[in-house]
């Protein structure tokens, strides 16, 4: 949720509390803390409103992974697409930068400033002030508020950007010489597209012996020396998807300083794992390994990476993204994976990360609460998926050892590049891991294969990458509210509404009018129509005046001042600017209702029999049932789910009034309505109550009365997810439905089984124990006849090279009786080779024996495979017996004929 601070420094992060009036504290004692307060109060003390931190996960911006910038969440203000009460502003927000190639993670925790989760303090104006006014507050923050000497400090503006260069020089009176101008690294973006500008960077100078100590080197250079701590960029165009510059409305600002970076000034630390904001965590991970940081390297990388890692697992899981195979979750689970590949090397045998992410939500938890009153649910997340990759890194190990193995009877000395993808991408070793571990045998890897496979992988990627979930707005709509044009919807108050057509789309363009047969976008400027959002699905209708008809296939909400109603015009022609009136489907509409209360009525019961820590991952509301996603970690039991049932319909029969009202945004969460964490609200929103036991921020439409739902009834809970459970559900008429086909199984059920339905189990257990008895009795009868069976198959004995060979067809028996055969067979036969076989089923289970004494010479996987083959199956075993299942019982005739030759080319090669 976007949020507003009401900033005053008595209470956002203790401030005056933090550092006394006016004065610059001592570099060695600000607090990364102290920092982030003092950034936030200059520039409120200047006119800015002091806004939330965003999710990390972008909402409505379908280019992005994860937040990256502090003014992801400002794009559509960038763009002047959205407006607010505010021109200018202040974040500190967390960010994410976890993407690219492989080599981007495994910098994490080796170099002083590569970080996975960062804190970026950034100032904006929409349109207010602009680069004067910009640099005029750095330089002023930075040299006069933090006290940093401006002899340590350089700029770079963009190669032909003379405005801001001359402000630097006159304005600010920094030398021309200090000055740098580049052009590459002093355009900045957000992607590939959107806002976008020249900028003009802060750089302060580490000193002498903290770079490359090369003669040339200058701000610029790759080393650590010259370190960039500021950057203002100039926010003048907006890059379209083919490449051009359109110019923004209003010119704006967009800065971002890495919170982590000016700590490490202020602290005059040399990297930034050595202030206070990473060293703190560091320091419980010491106490948690019993090792000391700064005794080993390695250790000490160890160390970096795993409090590195666990802000951005913290945070992330914190947000609502969870460990998966795609998309935001496979980047969690890859990050996860090597914190815990490194919690290991630091010795640690158990799940440990989860207590290390718990004491991060502690530590943060002044300027993050939100993030910090979810530690439980983040912790069992964690702990989850640990216990899992302890599993994993075991079979990865075993894999590598095979290979290894493989590779030294073949006296070669090069992981093959697919191996180490696979160990890469299916058990999270990160390339470095497989070197470290094979090099001391003198190994190396085949690194221009990996290449290959991981450029395949970012192939497939790209084709599956859905961004932040939503279809990218279309220009069209853009341009609509650009015009003014909007919408408002009456659809809370009434099903039937008139409005004038204020635009018609078809194919993405503005026409005038459409006629019978077409099928034609139509936006009014009022409709009772709600369009898709929020998990509820559009309405339906129709519209219409003395002229035309259409028949209202669906509404969607495309932007927040926008419906649009997709249309087949039925008769007559449709015009701009003629009136129609407007009807929602409204037995449709009731059905929706139902079902949207009835999940509000369900997450409430889910809080209050499974715990707080459940939260909205998802939901689909439709006419016909609800779906709603949460999170949770195990199974619900029947239990569970009856108790959940009960307190809904319980709920229902209370009938409690369904009310709405409209609260601004801070107020609403502090009396305690839900929200979907993450989710983009205003600084108003509405608030919906069922009574005393719900009450959540939503802009859908809902019951009169918890009454009105009729009856609720769940029918499926499972998973989709780790950490992640679906209910599906349905209410009303076909909740009753549903009711009277169960009750008409069970009066069925009853008939079949000659029992009345209340005593169905128990007739059911009778009959299940009866059928056991049945099955063992068989099972008894089945060796007998093995038994008997035994004396008379060995009078079809061979001999094959001077071994004694048995292969006979055994039709009824499955694989498990044929080993029982087998035993008994192998005790008659003393010395020999068994091959059993036959129909079962229609399936052809295989058996392949050898006794003891011939074991070393013959091998019974050996034997089986090509046996296997001839009835189209495979299997394999051990040398003493092995298994196959085959499909062509045709051919069982054609395997035992062939076996005799088949185990002569065996001893031939023996």
């Amino acid at each position: 949720m976007i949020g507003i601070f009401n900033y005053h420094p008595a209470s956002i992060f203790n401030f005056r509390r933090a550092i006394p009036g006016n004065v610059t504290k001592r570099i060695e004692t600000m607090t990364g803390s102290e920092i982030r307060a003092r950034f936030l109060k200059f520039f409120a003390d200047r006119g800015h409103t002091v806004v939330q931190s965003s999710s990390l996960v972008p909402h409505n911006d379908p280019t992005l992974l994860f937040t990256n910038a502090g003014m992801n969440q400002f794009k559509d203000c960038f763009l002047g697409a959205e407006k607010r009460d505010y021109v200018r502003a202040c974040t500190s927000q967390k960010c994410v930068r976890a993407g690219g190639k492989h080599n981007d993670l495994e910098n994490v925790g080796r170099t002083a400033r590569h970080h996975t989760f960062f804190e970026m303090l950034g100032n904006f104006s929409f349109g207010d002030y602009f680069k004067k006014e910009a640099i005029a507050f750095a330089w002023e923050f930075l040299t006069v508020d933090m006290g940093i000497d401006k002899d340590r400090l350089y700029v770079s503006v963009y190669t032909d950007d003379d405005e801001a260069a001359d402000i630097w020089i006159k304005q600010e009176g920094v030398p021309k010489e200090r000055i740098y101008r580049f052009e590459e690294d002093n355009f900045w973006s957000m992607g590939d597209t959107g806002p976008c500008g020249p900028c003009s960077e802060i750089f302060y100078d580490n000193g002498p012996g903290t770079g490359c100590d090369s003669p040339d080197c200058a701000v610029g250079c790759d080393c650590d020396r010259y370190m960039e701590i500021w950057n203002n960029v100039f926010m003048q165009f907006d890059r379209q998807t083919d490449g051009t510059l359109v110019p923004l409305p209003k010119p704006a600002v967009d800065t971002g300083m890495g919170l982590e970076r000016i700590t490490n000034v202020m602290q005059q630390k040399s990297t930034n794992y050595d202030t206070d904001l990473l060293r703190d965590i560091i320091g419980h991970i010491e106490k948690l390994a019993a090792k000391s940081y700064g005794a080993d390297e390695e250790q000490d990388v160890s160390m970096r990476v795993i409090a590195d890692h666990s802000r951005a697992t913290a945070f992330l899981i914190a947000d609502g993204v969870l460990p998966s195979n795609e998309g935001r979750g496979y980047v969690l689970r890859r990050i996860m994976r090597r914190a815990m590949r490194h919690a290991k090397m630091l010795g640690f045998e158990g799940p440990v990360l989860y207590k290390i992410t718990s004491f991060v939500l502690d530590f943060m938890s002044q300027a993050y609460p939100e993030e910090a009153g979810r530690k439980d649910f983040v912790a069992k997340v964690v702990q989850n998926e640990e216990e899992r990759f302890i599993q994993t890194l075991g079979n990865g190990l075993r894999i590598l050892q095979d290979e290894i193995a493989k590779l030294a009877a073949q006296q070669q000395k090069t992981i093959p590049g697919e191996t180490v993808f696979k160990l890469y991408d299916t058990y999270g070793f990160p390339v470095d891991l497989t070197a470290d571990i094979v090099e001391k045998d003198g190994y190396i890897l085949d690194e221009s294969g990996f290449e290959t496979c991981m450029n395949e992988q970012r192939k497939k990627a790209r084709a599956h990458w859905k961004g932040s979930g939503e279809e990218a707005v279309s220009a069209i709509y853009k341009e609509l509210v650009d015009q003014g044009i909007g919408t408002t919807f009456s659809g809370y108050q009434t099903l039937r509404d008139q409005g004038e057509v204020l635009a018609l789309i078809r194919e993405g363009q503005q026409v005038k009018e459409a006629v019978c047969g077409e099928l034609i976008e139509v936006i009014c400027a009022v409709t009772p129509c709600y369009g898709e959002s929020g998990g509820q699905v559009g309405d339906t209708g129709k519209m219409g005046n003395d002229e035309t008809s259409l028949r209202i296939i669906e509404t969607r909400k495309p932007l927040p001042e926008l419906l649009v109603h997709n249309c087949e015009v039925v008769t007559g022609a449709i015009r701009l600017g003629a009136r129609v009136e407007i009807m929602v489907d409204a037995e449709r509409r009731l059905q929706i209702v139902r079902n949207h209360t009835a999940t509000h009525l369900l997450q409430s019961a889910l809080q209050q029999v499974l715990g707080k820590h459940i939260k909205q991952a998802g939901s689909l509301v439709t006419p016909e049932r609800l779906r709603f996603d949460f999170t949770h970690f195990s199974p619900l039991s029947s239990q569970e789910l009856q108790q959940i049932e009960e307190l809904v319909n319980a709920e229902i029969r209370r009938n409690s009034t369904v009310s709405s009202r409209e609260m601004a945004a801070d107020e609403a969460i502090a009396a305690g309505a839900m929200a979907l964490f993450g989710e983009k609200y205003g600084d108003r929103v509405r608030v919906v109550e069922v009574g005393d036991f719900s009450m959540e921020l939503c802009g859908g439409t809902h019951a009169g009365a918890a009454g009105d739902i009729g009856l609720f009834r769940i029918l499926t809970e499972g998973g989709i997810a780790a950490g992640v459970r679906r209910i599906e559900a349905v209410t009303g008429d076909t909740a009753l439905t549903q009711v009277q086909q169960q009750q008409q199984m069970l009066t069925q059920l009853g008939r079949l089984l000659k029992s009345d339905p209340a005593n169905l189990e128990q007739r059911l257990q009778k009959l299940l124990e009866h059928q056991r008895q049945l099955e063992k009795e068989l099972q008894q009868l089945q060796t007998k006849v093995n038994a008997d069976l035994g004396g008379d198959l060995l009078s079809q004995v061979q001999e094959v090279g001077g071994i004694k060979l048995l292969a006979v067809r055994i039709d009824g028996s499955d694989g498990k009786q044929l080993r029982e055969l087998s035993d008994q067979l192998r005790d008659k036969l003393q010395s020999g080779v068994l091959v059993l076989t036959g129909e079962c089923d229609g399936k052809v289970p295989l058996l392949v024996a050898v006794t003891k004494d011939l074991s070393g010479r013959i091998a019974a996987g050996t034997l089986i495979k090509p046996l296997a083959e001839i009835v189209g199956g495979r299997g394999g075993g051990r040398p003493d017996m092995a298994q196959a299942g085959g499909k062509d019982a045709t051919r069982i005739d054609k395997l035992l004929a062939a076996a005799p030759q088949q185990l002569e080319e065996l001893l031939d090669k023996a």
